[in-house]
């Protein structure tokens, strides 16, 4: 029998890591479509009032908001490809930890030359 306490603690590793991101990729891109929602729904007051919160997408903390936007959906999208295959495929679940490593690894080499492209207008 598990005892409370063995229950409650943390094991860690790559995979309780992987479940972490999603949930926080996930809820993150799901604020940001409430946030956008509400954005487009300004243009039912009319081009008076949505021209004028269009300054905010110029700022830099917005645009580095993109940058952090486009690494959530780019890696809840490749982790969601490694669900997919581990559910449809449960032979790879020995294969759990170097997915998941590919996942990160292919994250990484997708992301970083995004979001250099992204902030180059820092350089500017």
């Amino acid at each position: 029998m598990v005892k409370p306490l063995e229950y409650l603690t943390y094991r860690g590793g790559p995979g309780h890591w992987s479940w972490i991101l999603h949930r926080l990729a996930g809820v993150g891109v799901f604020l940001f479509l409430l946030i956008h929602i509400v954005d487009i729904a300004l243009i039912g007051w009319g081009p008076k009032v949505f021209n004028k919160l269009l300054f905010l997408y110029r700022a830099p903390a917005f645009r580095t908001g993109e940058v952090l936007l486009v690494g959530a959906v780019l890696y809840h999208a490749i982790n969601g490809i490694r669900i997919c295959i581990i559910d449809f495929w449960p032979e790879t679940m020995a294969l759990h930890r170097k997915l998941t490593y590919a996942v990160g690894i292919i994250f990484v080499a997708l992301f970083i030359p995004t979001a250099i492209y992204m902030l180059s207008f820092v350089v500017k």
